[in-house]
């Protein structure tokens, strides 16, 4: 293969070579932008559970919801949630002995029905530094999270709405509590956004119904693709809990994440199999166009081998700057769809806002920005299937050239 002449060849024929270039750019731009936001959705309904380091949340709802003559409790004072209610200690020994369960931990969720309003209470469990709502101390904006008893922190629009600080008391359940931090909840955590944090031990207290009542349970699976099973055999072994977890934010988003799960891949490769049908049809345009020169290449002494390897190397050189440009193209059509926010809505069931509270619609869907991300995996991909696209190309020209006797195109001219 002579490259100087495959090179002045292109050059030659510019626009063709730009036609060609631009055609490939703008599938794999499509198959690289497509697959990218399809990649940014999935990450954007795992958030909630990523930044709480757990794969599922367990939660057992109130009774009265299936037993409807049963009186409902008083909304005065504090009181369980009514998807939240405390766990057995047996439940929570079963949790634990799920098979592919690597770590759980425990929360204890409340509402505070005062004069004052409403607001949502979280004891966290300090002994599970990792996994869980104690996750939101690395959130701290100001101070330091609970070291004893009767210390609390705010979160950081609630202490703004109240002009609470450092050092302030704050009356909780009738007790007197110190604000000893602020934390600002991180994007995309709304199932442990709460109004105030406080230790495990303190929000048993308030409650004053168990001391180790417990009613939200955080697992963090041995292997994510576990889940489904897992979710199985809780629902066998504890009746009548909600398991959660992130495909339970996706069928909430409704048709563009469907779309976006299950076509993403076809759609993009229907835009680029269209691309390169167009290649191949120029290019073979393009090479009726070049008989007189394939000819006189035979004639001269080139073999069909030598034509055919001269070819395949103009559509691969072509081919892989179509690639590198629509590299480009469609990380640059990522990284702008990177600055849009999409709405992920919270299930009820997880939600911590009564359906009566006026904030419950707005908590119940928060705006998350898509976290679109370079992936080495969907470059190599892309660039991969633009130098197939060249391959092809070349392998339809090889055969059209086989047909082409020089007696023939020579006696034309």
């Amino acid at each position: 293969m002579d490259y100087r002449y495959v090179l002045k060849e292109l050059r030659h024929h510019h626009h063709r070579t730009l036609v060609n270039v631009v055609g490939i750019a703008v599938g794999i731009a499509l198959f690289v932008s497509i697959n990218a936001v399809s990649s940014a959705y999935q990450k954007a309904v795992s958030l909630p559970f990523k930044n709480l380091g757990a794969d599922l949340v367990v939660q057992r709802p109130e009774r009265r919801t299936m037993e409807s003559t049963q009186a409902p409790e008083s909304m005065r004072g504090i009181r369980l949630p009514f998807s939240n209610q405390l766990f057995p200690l047996e439940d929570l020994r079963k949790l634990a002995s799920i098979e592919g369960v690597g770590a759980m931990a425990s929360s204890l969720l409340l509402w505070e029905f005062d004069q004052g309003g409403f607001r949502t209470i979280m004891g966290v469990d300090i002994s599970q530094p990792i996994l869980g709502p104690v996750k939101v101390k690395e959130w701290l904006k100001e101070g330091r999270f609970p070291q004893q008893e009767r210390e609390v922190v705010l979160e950081k629009h609630y202490a703004k709405f109240h002009h609470a600080k450092l050092g302030d008391k704050m009356r909780i359940g009738g007790r007197d509590f110190t604000v000893v931090g602020i934390l600002e909840i991180k994007e995309g955590s709304q199932i442990a956004s709460a109004n105030i944090y406080l230790p495990l031990a303190d929000a048993q207290k308030l409650l004053g119904k168990e001391s180790s009542g417990v009613n939200v349970v955080y697992l963090r699976l041995q292997n994510p693709s576990l889940l489904s099973q897992v979710k199985t055999r809780i629902a066998k072994q504890l009746g009548g809990v909600s398991v959660t977890s992130s495909d339970s934010f996706l069928e909430l988003m409704g048709g563009v994440s469907k779309i976006s799960d299950q076509f993403s891949l076809l759609t993009s490769m229907i835009a680029l199999g269209g691309a390169i049908f167009l290649i191949i049809k120029t290019m073979l345009a393009n090479l009726v166009a070049r008989s007189s020169e394939i000819g006189i290449m035979k004639a001269v002494g080139w073999t069909e081998r030598d034509v055919q390897k001269q070819l395949m190397g103009e559509a691969l050189l072509q081919s892989l700057a179509g690639g590198v440009l629509g590299l480009i193209i469609g990380y640059g059509i990522s990284y702008l769809l990177g600055f849009a926010s999409i709405p992920v809505s919270t299930p009820w069931e997880i939600n911590l806002l009564p359906a009566l509270a006026k904030s419950a619609e707005s908590a119940a869907s928060a705006a998350v920005q898509l976290p679109v991300s370079l992936s080495l995996s969907l470059t190599t991909s892309a660039l991969a299937l633009s130098l197939l696209a060249g391959a092809l190309a070349s392998y339809f020209m090889g055969r059209r050239t086989a047909r082409m006797k020089p007696v023939d195109i020579l006696r034309k001219l």
